[in-house]
């Protein structure tokens, strides 16, 4: 559990301060912990920004696994949707705002290939699901930078019309 709040500490100065903001002595301070407490987790700044990166894929895989979709990228599209309408979506854009170094975002390379390639094959239509999955990264992207652009309105019409490309035609 102390991890998540040194994590949590660490989010909460990004969203605050920015990345200029983020040193280890602020995370302890906000997390109320010694700095020795802090880097006995995490024994540098960039372990630190790694540790954000690795939660924000495990919850998001574990949104995913929550999703009732039938296949793989109906889950994806429904757990990229609960991303949005929470807000999620802006804890990415501020960590990885944050890493500062292509190195740290590896892991986030390493999911999104996987997010991008699983269960394709299997696709009804792999060519839809994979237009899907790049709307998704589009929607993501977009909701990141205007997060009131869209309104619960356009998110249903894009859900309903997006679901229509996975149904094979028939």
């Amino acid at each position: 559990m102390r991890r998540d709040e040194l994590l949590d500490a660490a989010e909460q100065i990004l969203c605050d301060q920015g990345s200029a903001a983020l040193t280890l002595s602020a995370v302890a301070d906000r997390a109320g912990v010694s700095k020795g407490g802090l880097l006995y987790h995490y024994g540098s700044k960039e372990a630190l920004i790694k540790g954000m990166v690795e939660r924000l894929i495990d919850d998001f895989d574990e949104l995913m696994a929550a999703q009732p979709g039938e296949t793989y990228t109906e889950r994806y599209l429904d757990a990229t949707l609960v991303s949005v309408r929470s807000g999620r979506q802006r804890r990415w854009a501020v960590v990885t705002s944050a890493s500062g170094s292509i190195d740290l975002l590896a892991p986030l390379r390493d999911a999104m290939t996987r997010w991008h390639r699983e269960g394709l094959a299997e696709e009804p239509d792999p060519v839809a699901a994979q237009i899907v999955r790049l709307a998704c990264e589009g929607l993501w992207d977009v909701a990141s930078h205007d997060p009131e652009l869209n309104t619960e309105a356009d998110l249903q019409s894009l859900e309903l019309r997006l679901k229509a490309l996975l149904r094979p035609s028939a």
